[in-house]
């Protein structure tokens, strides 16, 4: 039995600084406020026929992040709407917590986006009272892992994780003094921060690399040595989006299109040594390959088919494409596959099913396709593969930071770490 430090007792969720207490998630309400802990309505009191365009704001369960509020999916209902579920209603500064996955009890805090929102039937709100509890500590706490595992081993249903409100109120907290709390939430709203602004530059990067993209691969925008982006008239006069030097081939003309010839029981999504590409968006594994090289692959099956290039050793879903054994004589393979990438709505528009798409080998041979000179799809390849490094690396840079304020919340939840006052 290992020793507990000086300073230290050991609770019910593990060993904690003396001066630490233990709460359960009820005693952090506001009890001047009776609704401070309260669920969303009953599914029956608010319908999608109760939806408008403008009005009350719905907080959606897909609105509540991991930490953060997710601005998008807007639904509003009535004020009167509003108003008789008004038991429901949530304000600015509030946290707001998912009683369903994924993952289960994530919570975020309300942003000053309207005076008042109201709950979908799957949400919890909590006011805490803040002469004994800090925001952000709390909101950092209910999405640590301890309480985490907690919430997922109290929650029902085989294939989507539930907790009840009752279930919530019971889970216990260990909390510091309250400026302890203030000041825990201070560092780590440092490292949301850096966060916050290392994503919006990505989101500018990723911004940038689109509008490129759509002026690059349509010839709108070209470089100097290669001439204008001014259309050409082709086929007996008759106007057609092809800038001067371009032409436009199908895609079975310079590559050719192929699929896996097993479902590859044994793989799996890590272990194996060559990659393995299902047929739905997953990547696997597997100990055998049946390609080496360059190659561009398609899901044959999904609802987005997203282009994906790879070099190497691979293996293919039986209903999984790979376009490959390319013609570099006239095509770029990174060029074309920017180009397939930028046209992926094609393949949506040539799926076949209704409850899930699919895509046949015929529909891949006959894809337009625009091609310059190769020196210049090798010059447009090399200008959006640099823009794709520079996301990457800020995507790398990302997840340190993640991980650095992760290192942190263990430390500091737990009070392995004390901060001064």
């Amino acid at each position: 039995m290992s020793k507990i430090k000086e300073g230290y007792k050991k609770t019910k969720i593990g060993v904690i600084p003396e001066d630490w207490k233990i709460v359960i998630f009820n005693d952090l309400k506001d009890k001047g406020d009776k609704y401070s802990i309260t669920g969303g309505p009953f599914g029956s009191d608010l319908k999608s026929e109760h939806y408008t365009k403008s009005g009350i704001r719905v907080i959606q369960l897909q609105n509540i992040g991991d930490g953060k509020f997710i601005n998008d999916d807007f639904v509003y209902t009535s004020k009167e709407k509003a108003q008789e579920l008004n038991n429901c209603l949530v304000y600015p500064n509030d946290i707001i917590i998912a009683k369903m996955a994924e993952p289960v009890a994530r919570a975020c805090i309300v942003p000053n986006l309207y005076s008042k929102f109201l709950m979908c039937s799957d949400g919890i709100r909590l006011r805490i009272d803040k002469s004994k509890f800090n925001n952000k500590f709390i909101l950092e706490i209910i999405n640590y892992e301890t309480f985490r595992k907690i919430a997922i081993a109290r929650s029902s249903g085989s294939t989507r994780k539930r907790i009840g409100l009752n279930d919530l109120k019971k889970i216990q907290l260990a909390v510091p003094p309250l400026q302890e709390q203030k000041k825990i939430a201070q560092i780590l709203s440092t490292w949301d921060r850096a966060i916050e602004k290392q994503e919006k530059l990505i989101e500018a990067k990723e911004k940038l690399k689109k509008g490129l993209m759509q002026r690059l691969l349509t010839g709108e925008v070209r470089f100097k040595e290669f001439g204008s982006g001014t259309l050409v008239s082709q086929n007996g006069g008759v106007k057609t989006p092809l800038p001067s030097g371009w032409e436009e081939v199908r895609l079975g003309e310079i590559a050719k299109i192929t699929t896996g010839i097993s479902n590859r029981e044994d793989s799996s999504e890590k272990g194996g040594l060559y990659t393995f590409f299902d047929r739905s968006e997953d990547i696997r594994t597997s100990d055998k390959y049946l390609f080496d090289g360059e190659a561009i692959i398609v899901a044959g099956e999904g609802q987005k088919f997203i282009p994906k290039y790879f070099i190497g050793k691979f293996d293919l879903h039986q209903r999984t494409y790979a376009i490959m054994n390319f013609n570099y004589l006239v095509v770029e393979a990174k060029y074309l596959f920017y180009h397939i990438y930028q046209n992926k709505n094609y393949f949506l528009s040539q799926a076949v099913g209704s409850t899930v798409k699919s895509l046949r080998l015929p529909m891949f041979k006959k894809m337009k396709i625009k091609l310059p000179s190769l020196t210049e799809q090798q010059k447009i390849a090399k200008v959006l593969s640099t823009a794709d490094r520079e996301i990457k690396l800020l995507k790398k840079e990302l997840k340190e930071l993640k991980k650095q304020k992760k290192g942190l919340m263990q430390r500091l939840l737990s009070g392995e770490v004390r901060v001064k006052i």
